[in-house]
């Protein structure tokens, strides 16, 4: 993984919340991998795996709290100490959301409120968090702006933008630095391919080395700003550290800019897999957003991010980690 800091971390402590799970694991790593002083995760491991974990238990300056952000006092002891704070942790899903609305909002909302307080009792540096491309909702226009919003589509939708309220409200309140983002359509290794509110690409491989059916909603026309895992992580570093006075408090579209459909998707995916697996297609889900692609001009020119690796390059190593899994 390239190198996306060039400041000492060998007496900085940081937090990772999710950080057994899929974007919070790669966060973790890079941090243990360039000699912070602490890398604590704190993760209630249900959309983590103790196989994310295992390689970390190597390092000394690992720890790990099992507890859920939903309970204050987990929070207020794994911010004790903090510097820096990632908050990946959340309940992911449309779908999800969708039949079960009340956890998603306890989970993202009222959790979200928890380890947000938590870092503000504990005076740390920097707050970053992950909101979600699904604010944008009804908003018809591309790319997609941060200040134009559209209707929320999904119970998951209103929970990430009301956690960036709160995020604004903290940050004028109690004058706690926080910067968010919302992701667009984070993929790569790690990412789990099993259950049912999997993601679209793990499904795709898994599926198609199985020769399993795989699905499509609606005619597969849709399309997706997909963004490998390693671009999260950099703007996760980048936002922890950067000390430009103008980039703090506010939230950034955090993509590629280039949006491919699906059926373009399930195409690249099954050449690469040398497979004449066909897709069956369904009916279209519930929430969805018909076409997505972000403006990443704010990220880049506010927190220098710069995505290393476009959707071709980081599908192939996603590719590569599946198989090594499904064959």
């Amino acid at each position: 993984m390239n190198k996306f800091h060039d400041k000492d971390l060998s007496d900085k402590n940081f937090l990772v919340t999710g950080g057994a799970g899929f974007i919070g694991s790669h966060i973790t790593e890079y941090l243990l991998k360039n000699g912070a002083k602490k890398v604590r995760v704190l993760d209630n491991m249900a959309n983590g795996f103790e196989s994310n974990l295992a390689v970390f238990k190597t390092y000394p300056s690992f720890e790990f709290i099992e507890g859920d952000i939903r309970n204050f006092a987990t929070c207020q002891l794994a911010c004790n100490g903090i510097d820096y704070v990632t908050h990946q942790a959340a309940l992911g899903s449309v779908p999800r959301s969708i039949k079960e609305p009340q956890t998603t909002n306890d989970v993202n909302v009222g959790g979200f409120v928890n380890i947000l307080k938590a870092a503000v009792d504990n005076k740390v540096n920097r707050f970053v968090y992950a909101s979600s491309s699904s604010v944008y909702g009804d908003e018809p226009s591309l790319p997609k702006k941060e200040e134009r919003l559209g209707n929320c589509l999904s119970p998951y939708a209103v929970s990430k933008r009301v956690d960036e309220i709160y995020a604004q409200v903290f940050a004028d309140v109690y004058k706690i630095s926080a910067i968010g983002f919302r992701y667009f359509n984070i993929f790569g290794p790690r990412q789990d391919p099993d259950g049912p509110y999997a993601a679209v690409i793990p499904l795709f491989v898994k599926g198609i080395i199985n020769k399993t059916p795989v699905y499509i909603n609606g005619d597969g026309e849709q399309t997706r700003d997909f963004t490998f895992v390693e671009n999260a992580v950099q703007v996760n570093i980048k936002a922890m550290l950067i000390e430009k006075e103008e980039a703090i408090n506010k939230t950034y579209n955090v993509a590629v800019g280039e949006n491919f459909s699906v059926n373009y998707l399930y195409d690249v995916v099954r050449k690469f897999l040398k497979s004449g697996h066909q897709p069956t297609y369904r009916e279209p889900r519930a929430g969805d957003i018909k076409n997505s692609l972000a403006d990443i001009s704010l990220a880049k020119n506010l927190l220098n991010y710069q995505p290393t690796k476009k959707f071709e390059d980081g599908l192939i190593e996603t590719i590569e980690y599946f198989k090594k899994i499904y064959n």
